[in-house]
């Protein structure tokens, strides 16, 4: 192995351990994950420059709509009020959103590589609940904080948020954890793997229940039911369980999420309002949006409900009328196809491995992209930094889980891989012949 090699060698292992720190921080620590994101991106460059034969990019399955959200999101700062505000929100946004996917769809092939960043995901979900737990055990009081209407709700006072800005984030983070735990439970073989899954998914469901998130609880408890009416009826019998033991632990449980149904307090009221006025804005710039990250400056002119009251309205409350009313239509159309299309793509896969891992995986981003397509309808979950990278990179994992296809697959690229490396080799000492010289490093030792 030559020096450069050897180099190639180190700096693609600088790349995967930065991926895997940005896996574990995005949802501890969100400049953290940018930091460990920034640091894999120069290893990834630096790899570029040094080996030749790194600069053959994949072609993944939806770069398309991805480019073109971001062109149009680019085109959409010219049209801003604030057109500096807009530049600097957009480039730090869609620059740490493009990277991520890049960095993992470019750099991330071996199934043992994808298991590790799924297991660093894992064990920040494992400290984002354990410090949800704690939070209700012995944390603050949140009614100051207006998460809740104290008129309509007097005794909630306390909702869990844990390393998330606010609890209703936090709930749409845990969907998608619960999408995953769900999707490895129905899909892994092993049997005590099955149980700790299973022991694990009844905590997600106790610390989403803290949140009194009544849009997310609703969320998991119909993708859980259509998944149990469509391909396996158990998952009703499990959903009723567990259901009931919250409310008969919780009864304010019960009566926050029927609420959606029998009551309309200031937070629906106000949804209803930012709907009506970001569709008139969509109204008024159809084409080329308002200008991105811009909602907040454009709202005081189309404000029908608040009517001049002292509060920052930053974006609409629905991720489809955000991104459209922001970045224009057909912007927010290729952010759908991108969305939707990798939602497709991990549902159809039809990726094999004898554990059942990689069907899980797929699955599970599946679920979790409906998750957030059903949240989005009444909040815009990928405001949030931290949620947005999420995606991002469960996208990316998607496309790299398809193609590391099955384990067959594999291992005809193993053994092509081996073959070309004794090719090599022979090549080596067919020159080091010539010379007179043997070579170094040469033998059952080097292909080993």
């Amino acid at each position: 192995m030559t020096a450069k090699d050897s180099l190639s060698d180190y700096l693609a292992g600088g790349v995967y351990y930065a991926i895997l720190l940005e896996a574990f921080l995005v949802a501890l620590s969100p400049p953290l994950a940018t930091a460990a994101l920034l640091l894999g991106v120069i290893f990834w460059f630096a790899r570029l420059v040094v080996d030749k034969e790194c600069r053959r990019f994949r072609r993944l399955p939806y770069d398309v709509p991805a480019a073109l959200f971001a062109l149009l999101g680019a085109v959409s700062v010219f049209v801003s009020p604030d057109r500096a505000f807009s530049f600097y929100n957009y480039y730090n946004l869609v620059g740490v959103y493009l990277l991520t996917y890049l960095l993992i769809g470019q750099n991330v092939q071996a199934s043992q590589d994808i298991r590790k960043i799924v297991y660093a995901l894992g064990l920040a979900c494992v400290l984002v609940v354990l410090y949800g737990f704690y939070q209700f055990a012995f944390g603050i009081d949140t009614s100051a904080m207006k998460w809740v209407d104290g008129d309509a709700f007097p005794e909630l006072k306390k909702r869990v948020f844990s390393t998330w800005e606010n609890p209703n984030i936090l709930a749409g983070y845990l969907d998608v954890a619960m999408c995953f735990v769900f999707a490895f439970l129905v899909k892994m073989r092993d049997q005590r793997r099955r149980i700790a899954l299973g022991a694990a998914l009844v905590l997600l469901a106790a610390c989403l229940a803290m949140t009194y998130a009544r849009m997310a609880l609703l969320v998991i408890a119909l993708i859980f039911i259509l998944y149990g009416m469509f391909r396996d009826w158990r998952v009703l019998l499990g959903v009723a369980v567990v259901a009931g033991a919250l409310v008969l632990l919780d009864p304010a449980l019960l009566d926050r999420v029927t609420s959606v149904f029998t009551r309309v307090d200031t937070s629906s009221e106000m949804r209803l309002a930012l709907w009506e006025s970001t569709l008139a804005m969509i109204g008024d710039h159809p084409f080329f949006g308002i200008g991105w990250g811009a909602y907040w400056m454009v709202y005081p002119e189309y404000d029908f409900y608040l009517q001049g009251a002292d509060v920052l309205i930053v974006h609409a409350h629905n991720m489809y009328l955000n991104y459209a009313a922001e970045i224009g239509v057909v912007g927010a159309v290729s952010f759908l196809w991108f969305f939707f299309g990798t939602m497709g793509l991990a549902f159809f896969s039809k990726v094999h491995d004898s554990e059942g891992f990689r069907q899980g995986l797929m699955l599970g981003i599946s679920l979790a992209f409906f998750s957030v397509a059903l949240n989005g309808l009444t909040d815009d979950v990928l405001f949030n930094i931290p949620s947005s990278m999420l995606l991002w990179l469960l996208a990316a994992l998607a496309a790299v889980t398809e193609f590391a296809g099955n384990e067959e697959d594999e291992a005809v690229v193993m053994d092509e891989l081996t073959a070309r490396k004794r090719q090599k080799l022979r090549e080596l000492r067919q020159r080091a012949g010539k010379g007179g010289e043997s070579p170094k490093n040469s033998g059952e030792e080097s292909e080993n």
